[in-house]
């Protein structure tokens, strides 16, 4: 059994403050000198980056990386094992929701949703509600969500956007009868800048000193306005996990448990190149630690700056992204763009999802790319976004013909054509069709996948992959 102070902040509906709140918490707490570990329910890649920023840049220390807990991507069994394998030996752990609290999958009742995931983690929830049009009103609205489930423990409020010292003291008076303390009363913000566009948030990777000045600005907010003692205590009544953590070796199975008792020189084991910098940010951190295990050296570059590979690559990785973002600068980097070209015609293996697939694409928005993938690219006011099945229909560099896994979209971009002679998947839910390209040994696709789900892709990659000359 692991005992580990835990808290899921939840809100009756998206919009409510979650992010911020929950930012401002883990920095306050960072600011305490604890060790936070941050997590994210659902599929959202930008969310964890601020999460990641708040317990390191505030709070001075190296920082845990902020993490998903998605029971649609991986599975309900897979949600408290990845849970322990981050937030193990922390001093505190915060769970930020997802839209609100029993919001999950499209017709697929409570899975996905903050509920479930609090519910395995058998965790207090900490309601944040928008108070700034409401006042007795906002009792029957918790009252509510806390006894929708019994399963569900909503063990507190924090009020946010709250207008005045008069609306809070209408607010507290009449939560009194609600049997639901409240931890904090949140006054409305103005001058932290927190930047949207197309796809949510503007990622900490592409402003930096801004986002550590709105995270700063974030924890002063919430320690001026929420009890921290008393949520430090309720996150300490969270009764222990049993075990075991989520480990990437152990996923891969006895060749991989040989690697980590006997392993390989530095020039034995094969470099995967891993896109980052900040046309690159979307990547799961199990990912790295999945392609580490089953034997790769693993380097980032970013293509925004680099204009050579990494020495000695045999694989490449490019995730999700921005590219529609910087797609002048990523077409003038020439010399990349034609390493990269080059690398696929060895027939090294390359896997990249969504912002990955449109820089490898002939052309984004006119501008020149890669070419490794015979499609051009465009963005769309379409915005297309949810979760779906998939199957591999022949074999690639990632999974042999059959494999199933469940997997996300999110982009306002198209490709055309949307699918290649050789399909990266088939959508076999919510609609049939063939997507995504996998010429040779490229695996290039829309869809976003959890590999902690199907481990087995990570140690194929690897596995394809040349070793590194030393």
């Amino acid at each position: 059994m692991v005992r580990v102070p835990r808290l899921v902040v939840a809100a009756p509906a998206s919009g409510s403050g979650k992010t911020t709140v929950t930012a401002g918490l883990m920095a306050a707490f960072a600011e305490r000198g604890l060790d936070v570990s941050p997590h994210k329910v659902g599929p959202d890649y930008i969310d964890p980056g601020y999460h990641a920023l708040a317990v390191s840049s505030v709070g001075g220390g190296a920082g845990r990386p902020g993490r998903n807990l998605d029971a649609y991507l991986c599975g309900p069994d897979r949600i408290a094992p990845l849970f322990l394998h981050g937030a193990t030996g922390c001093d505190l752990a915060l769970v930020e929701g997802v839209m609100g609290l029993f919001d999950g999958a499209a017709g697929q009742g409570e899975l996905a949703s903050t509920a479930q995931v609090a519910k395995v983690l058998r965790a207090p929830v900490v309601l944040v509600v928008d108070a700034s049009s409401q006042s007795r009103s906002v009792a029957a609205l918790v009252h509510g969500f806390a006894s929708w489930d019994p399963e569900v423990r909503v063990a507190g409020v924090i009020l946010n956007k709250v207008g005045s010292d008069r609306h809070e003291v209408m607010l507290r008076e009449a939560l009194e009868g609600a049997g639901v303390p409240v931890f904090g009363a949140l006054r409305r913000m103005r001058e932290v800048g927190t930047p949207s566009r197309h796809l949510g948030l503007v990622p900490v990777a592409e402003r930096r000193t801004e986002a550590t000045d709105s995270v700063a600005a974030l924890a002063a907010w919430v320690r001026e306005g929420c009890d921290l003692d008393g949520l430090m205590a309720l996150a300490g009544s969270a009764p222990p996990l049993s075990g075991p953590a989520w480990d990437p070796v152990a996923e891969l199975g006895p060749a991989a448990e040989a690697t980590a008792d006997a392993p390989r020189p530095e020039g034995q084991r094969p470099v995967v190149a891993v896109a980052g910098g900040a046309a690159f940010t979307f990547s799961y951190a199990e990912h790295t630690e999945l392609l580490t295990a089953a034997g790769a050296r693993v380097v980032p570059f970013d293509p925004l700056r680099d204009e050579r590979l990494p020495d000695g690559v045999g694989g490449l990785v490019i995730g999700g992204g921005f590219p529609e973002v910087y797609a002048p600068e990523l077409s003038a980097n020439e010399p990349l763009r034609a390493e990269v070209a080059r690398l696929a015609a060895t027939g090294a293996p390359i896997a990249a999802e969504c912002a990955g697939l449109l820089y490898l694409a002939r052309s984004l928005d006119g501008r020149p790319m890669c070419g490794v993938v015979e499609a051009e690219a465009h963005m769309s006011d379409r915005l297309t976004l949810g979760y779906r099945e998939a199957v591999a229909i022949s074999d690639t560099s990632l999974a042999v013909a059959g494999t199933r896994v469940r997997g996300h979209e999110f982009h306002r971009t198209t490709v055309e054509p949307g699918a290649g002679r050789t399909p990266a998947w088939g959508l076999v839910h919510p609609q049939r069709r063939a997507e995504g390209f996998a010429p040779g040994n490229v695996h290039a696709s829309y869809l976003h996948v959890h590999w902690a789900a199907v481990p087995g892709v990570a140690a194929r990659f690897v596995a394809g992959c040349v070793p590194s000359a030393g």
